[in-house]
């Protein structure tokens, strides 16, 4: 087991991990999905507390074609009606161990190796999606919350199974921004517009006390609080979304500017949109702009994935 240190992309580390390919869209349903109609937008950010490591910048006008899009997460009940067709099994199943934060664990649970560099990481044993706290939890009451412990592997089988597939990075950042330009935030750049709270990320001091100001300490309901201009919900906030693209910092620098997909090759995936774990004093990945990376056969308890399909 090794990680990526920092809290957002903690990684199985799993020596010449492989991805999955894709399989061609066989245009499944768009009942639920909301159609956008594509065009040009000034992708990536060149905010100053950034990581220079990351390849946020610099802002570039994309091009993206018309697409579909999922309003939201795919959530637990989804995934469950998708293994009970196939019988899939995800890869924290087959490892048998996943990533959970250190505070989900009840007092008396084993002792756990933790992640150097990012304690708050836990290898739990038993953890997967069904059970995303360990072996004693349960999925009770979270059937609208969206799916964690997969891995970008299983989110691509499951896009398979729907007929479709997982956003390139420029179509999910297009999607995010709602129609604003170069807003950190969907809703614009103030955090708390007065004073209320637009997403599901950390409030108190990372990594030890969470006030769950916003409601929620872990995943909350993938429709709650506002949607964006698009009509798309938790694009900052509750679970990193997983991308199509292979990660790399500068090869967008010279990617094309009409529907860009990302290098060729490559070690880690992109993830877009932060999570409940996100905290401006340590990670501050919530904004639109930001990305970070993990393997495709990596799973923690903050990463999920929603849907696309071309028009």
């Amino acid at each position: 087991m090794t990680n990526q240190t920092n809290c957002c992309a903690v990684s199985r580390g799993t020596a010449g991990a492989q991805a999955i390919q894709q399989k061609p869209e066989q245009k499944g349903s768009t009942a639920g999905m909301v159609r956008l109609d594509g065009g040009s937008f000034l992708m990536g950010s060149e905010y100053k507390r950034g990581f220079p490591a990351d390849g946020e910048g610099p802002v570039r006008e994309v091009t993206v074609d018309p697409f579909w899009i999922a309003p939201h997460t795919v959530t637990n009940q989804q995934f469950s009606e998708f293994v009970e067709a196939t019988g899939y099994k995800t890869e924290a199943e087959t490892f048998e161990w996943s990533f959970v934060f250190h505070l989900f664990l009840p007092e008396n649970f084993p002792p756990t190796r933790s992640v150097p560099g990012a304690e708050w990481w836990r290898q739990v044993f038993g953890a997967n999606w069904r059970k995303p706290e360990g072996p004693t939890s349960n999925l009770n009451g979270r059937d609208n919350h969206p799916v964690v412990h997969v891995s970008w592997n299983d989110a691509v089988a499951y896009a398979a199974w729907r007929g479709m597939r997982l956003p390139t990075e420029a179509e999910w950042e297009f999607a995010a921004r709602g129609g604003k330009v170069q807003k950190k935030y969907p809703w614009g750049d103030t955090l708390l517009p007065k004073g209320k709270h637009q997403c599901n990320i950390w409030q108190g001091n990372f990594p030890t006390k969470n006030t769950n100001k916003d409601g929620f300490l872990g995943t909350c309901p993938v429709d709650q609080f506002r949607p964006n201009g698009y009509g798309l919900y938790n694009m900052s906030g509750n679970v990193w979304e997983w991308c199509a693209d292979w990660f790399h910092p500068t090869f967008h620098t010279q990617a094309p500017r009409q529907n860009p997909a990302g290098p060729p090759q490559g070690e880690a995936k992109v993830m877009k949109g932060g999570s409940y774990l996100c905290h401006k004093s340590y990670c501050n990945r919530y904004r639109v702009g930001a990305r970070t990376h993990n393997t495709p056969d990596s799973s923690t308890g903050h990463m999920g994935f929603r849907l696309v399909m071309s028009v």
